[in-house]
Order: C-alpha cells, then structure tokens, then sequence
C-alpha cells in the first residue's frame, strides 16, 4: 500500500515539473499605458523563441503559448519596445499579469508659416510668389556684404556712404549694444587689434 501511494504521488507530479520546465502552456497578459494606466489596443507581441506573435485586443489583453525563460517582444506605434522573460510564476499564476509600457516623445521641428499662399504645384507658385531682387554689394577688405533692401534705388548710394564713414561700418560689426561698444574700447587697447583696425578705419573712428 506504502509503493502505490508514493508512485501515486510521483505520477500526479511530473505533468506539473514537465509543464514548468519544458512544455508550452497559455499566458496572458494586459498592456496598459504606463502614465494613464489605460489598456492599449494592438501591441504586437512575439515569442522571440518560437518567432509566433499575436496582437492585443481594445482592452489590452493578449494570450501566447510560451515556456518558463521564454522572451516576449513587445512593441506598439508611439511606445518605446520592451522584451519581457516568461517566469514560472508567471506560468502559475492564475491573475492577469499586467505589463506598462512608456510613450515615446518624439521633437518636433521649427515650422515657419509664409504669407504666401502656396498651392503646392510648383509652376503657379513660382508665378504668385513675388521675387525679392536685393542689391548685395561686397566691399574689399571687409568679410561683410552690404545689402541695400528691397528694390531700393538708392541702395548703391548706401554702400558708397558707409564706404565714406568707416564709423558706420564699424558700428555694425559690433551692434548698437553698450556692451558691445565696451568691448570694442577693450579691444582698441590691444596694440595687435589697434593696428589691425588701423588698416580698414581712419585714425578719427579709432580715437572715438
């Protein structure tokens, strides 16, 4: 009576270590969104194992044959992909497991809005888009371009002025900030940079 009793007990056992160990059996689980708590519908879950997947439904829930150290791989439009390990706990456990997953934030980049209203064909807009014709002059010995402005008749007349007032060139290197004009006086009591602006400007903008 004492040998059946104990080869009774073994036999009821090993579906329990085989199903633990080697078998599949059905998890599930629900996928829910990790700042609102809220199930998300359609992730895509795959058994990295056995290469089977399946999709979550509008609740969240999903269900996988998987075996204990098995890996799941879930991911999902919007959320960053995590890869969960199948436990035996988790096998044994008769509660739905439930797995967050965190949003992915994405940058946006810089959208500038035109007044023009573009069609998007590109042969009228190029006709209902004006065309702005700057005059550009460059000056030699200066790395800075002078522009007159929008169809200015008198932008050559600019160029040739400030060419005459080395003041006003000197004045927009360097803006009309204080400060800036602090640190122009700092820099002429180099002698390095005092001679280096005595070759572009007179001796009457450098004593200024």
């Amino acid at each position: 009576m004492r040998y059946f009793v104990v080869f009774l007990f073994l036999t009821l056992s090993l579906p329990s270590f085989s199903q633990g160990d080697g078998e599949s059996t059905k998890v599930s689980g629900i996928i829910i969104n990790d700042g609102t708590l809220l199930p998300i519908a359609n992730v895509n879950i795959i058994n990295v194992n056995t290469v089977k997947g399946t999709v979550t439904d509008a609740m969240g829930k999903f269900s996988i044959e998987a075996k204990a150290n098995d890996t799941l791989h879930l991911s999902s439009i919007g959320f960053q992909s995590i890869k969960v390990r199948v436990t035996n706990d988790w096998i044994k456990n008769r509660n739905i497991t439930k797995i967050p997953l965190t949003e992915r934030a994405y940058a946006l980049e810089e959208i500038i809005i035109t007044k023009y209203h573009l069609t998007g064909f590109l042969v009228i807009d190029s006709k209902l888009a004006p065309v702005n014709d700057n005059y550009r002059y460059s000056i030699s010995g200066l790395p800075q371009g002078y522009e007159g402005g929008e169809n200015s008749p008198s932008a050559f007349k600019k160029v040739i002025s400030s060419v005459f007032n080395p003041a006003d060139a000197l004045h927009k290197l360097f803006g009309k900030k204080p400060t800036e004009m602090r640190r122009l006086r700092e820099m002429k009591k180099d002698d390095t940079v005092r001679n280096a602006l005595a070759s572009k400007f007179d001796r009457e903008t450098l004593g200024a």
